[in-house]
């Protein structure tokens, strides 16, 4: 299903054109096309309707999700000293999680028509129009699929009162998360911490995409040895 010398035609639907890229698609993907409106994904609008997500709707559906959990176990007889470093460890474990989906699913390498396809539609989408401001937070449907498979790892190592508190940190992680991601793209910050971050995070997008995959912080770039050079590196003619 992958075409020799396929070339993408950027006014049609992109989704399904991706695909016949084949072994080129990685190199094409990573050239960055930077305008704030997206390409038209899907030929269906109900398909298309579903890529499109505004970045208010993280924090307004998920922070009352999280603070439905913690309450959770204030209920079972959790007090406050308890409650505060479990949600404490429950944000620093999504820090890893977002490190290691964003270094090892986000970044797969693909080759096959139907794994770009699907690598397109994760992430790849994101490297292509990184200024798309309604393809950069996370789907509310996508999270909430994601949220069963987390809920249930968290329940098989820990007690019943404390699975709520710790999932409900680690989603209050993930809204930092890509409320912060939004911020970097499309804000001007104004302090030295977010100046950086910005520059950090935008430094993986145009200069070199193998590297720097925190991004709320470089904490675990380091930890792993995936911290940017200072230089880019240079391309082969």
């Amino acid at each position: 299903m992958v075409a020799q010398g396929f070339a993408v035609d950027l006014d049609k639907p992109l989704v399904f054109q991706v695909g016949h890229l084949g072994e080129a698609y990685e190199e094409w993907v990573h050239q960055p096309i930077v305008t704030k409106e997206g390409p038209r994904f899907f030929h269906s609008d109900f398909w298309e309707f579903l890529t499109l997500t505004v970045w208010w709707a993280v924090p307004v559906i998920w922070l009352p999700v999280s603070v439905w959990c913690i309450s959770m176990s204030i209920s079972m007889g959790l007090s406050l000293p308890e409650i505060v470093p479990l949600i404490a460890l429950g944000m620093f474990i999504w820090t890893l999680i977002e490190y290691i989906l964003h270094r090892f699913l986000f970044h797969i390498k693909t080759g096959s028509y139907w794994g770009n396809t699907a690598h397109y539609l994760l992430h790849g989408c994101h490297h292509k129009h990184p200024m798309d401001h309604l393809r950069l937070v996370f789907p509310p449907a996508a999270t909430a699929v994601l949220c069963f498979p987390f809920w249930n790892l968290v329940k098989l190592f820990t007690t019943p009162s404390v699975t709520p508190a710790l999932f409900g940190g680690g989603m209050l992680g993930y809204v930092i998360y890509d409320v912060t991601h939004y911020y970097l793209h499309h804000a001007r910050p104004t302090r030295a911490v977010t100046k950086n971050l910005k520059k950090y995070h935008l430094s993986h997008h145009f200069r070199i995409h193998d590297k720097g995959f925190g991004v709320t912080s470089s904490l675990w770039d380091i930890v792993f040895g995936t911290l940017p050079t200072t230089k880019a590196p240079k391309r082969v003619q």
